[in-house]
């Protein structure tokens, strides 16, 4: 399912209108980065959202969930794979971004 420019953060999709010269770079680079090596997109996606808890990254942790939930994880896959970081980044940072998360799982 294709998401709706509706769907994407209004920043991003300003940004993406001013310079979209940068937003297909970065397209580019994000397959480029994809098919780097052997994980299946599935795998991907629960990387991508360690990484964003990991990194603090809100913004992007919200994408990737709603990514992830296309992909047809579920609520219960997706919070597993944003707890199982707990004991590296801390309590505090792990509910943080389970608050995050719990914005863009309770619209679904």
């Amino acid at each position: 399912m294709k998401r709706e420019s509706t769907d994407l953060p209004k920043t991003f999709v300003a940004f993406s209108d001013r310079f979209p010269e940068l937003q297909e770079a970065h397209q580019q680079v994000g397959k480029a980065l994809a098919d780097a090596g052997p994980l299946d997109e599935k795998s991907r996606a629960l990387v991508k959202l360690g990484v964003c808890v990991g990194a603090g990254r809100e913004s992007a942790l919200k994408s990737h969930i709603r990514r992830s939930l296309e992909l047809g994880f579920t609520r219960e896959e997706i919070e597993h794979a944003l707890v199982l970081g707990m004991n590296s980044i801390g309590f505090p940072a792990t509910v943080a971004a389970w608050q995050w998360a719990q914005e863009v799982l309770s619209k679904e």
